[in-house]
């Protein structure tokens, strides 16, 4: 890649940046491509080059969005911390999520993520389950998780549990419980045993 080519990139990477930012901060109605554009160091005119228009830059947003949350996720996977800490990191990452996105940001992502085919849904499937899988594994093979579990009971769980998060009528409430459903997911309603 030239020196165009990669100023170029930083400038879309910067407006990207900026508009997550302010999107998870005051919601998607209240920011402006004006704020924006302050905000990435660019004018307007810049990022009508990048984005036809608003609705375009609030979907390279949510993929942005979900691009770096799988990448936080397949770091803490792919480490060598032992299972439970990677347990932790995971609530931990969903607890710090929930307290920082705002609520109209959320539900846009959301109704996004309910669509027939969304991006969320493709990197789910080709990417976050074979993760899951190995993280499952990597339970049962530390004592953590029952090994008589088997992986389609497991993984049955889990596109149960994502399927349901994907109604309209729950999602719209499940925000402010992140932290508590990730660690009934881990931990069963009986809890962490210390």
């Amino acid at each position: 890649m030239d020196g165009f080519q990669r100023r170029r990139e930083q400038k879309k990477q910067n407006i990207l940046e900026a508009s997550l930012r302010l999107f998870m901060d005051y919601g998607i109605q209240k920011v402006s491509i004006a704020e924006i554009a302050k905000t990435a160091k660019v004018s307007q005119v810049t990022i009508y080059n990048y984005f036809q228009n608003k609705h375009t830059l609030i979907h390279d947003v949510f993929i942005y969005y979900v691009d770096q949350s799988f990448k936080r996720f397949e770091v803490i996977i792919v480490s060598e911390a032992p299972f439970p800490e990677k347990i932790q990191q995971v609530i931990f990452n969903k607890q710090e999520v929930a307290a920082q996105i705002n609520q109209e940001f959320y539900q846009h992502l959301m109704q996004e993520y309910s669509k027939e085919g969304n991006y969320i849904e493709k990197i789910y499937n080709e990417k976050a389950l074979p993760y899951f899988s190995k993280l499952f594994q990597e339970g049962k093979d530390q004592g953590y998780i029952d090994p008589g579990l088997s992986d389609e009971a497991i993984m049955f769980y889990v596109q149960m549990l994502k399927d349901y998060v994907q109604r309209e009528d729950v999602y719209a409430k499940i925000l402010p419980l992140t932290e508590e459903i990730t660690n009934i997911f881990f931990y069963g309603i009986i809890g962490k045993k210390e």
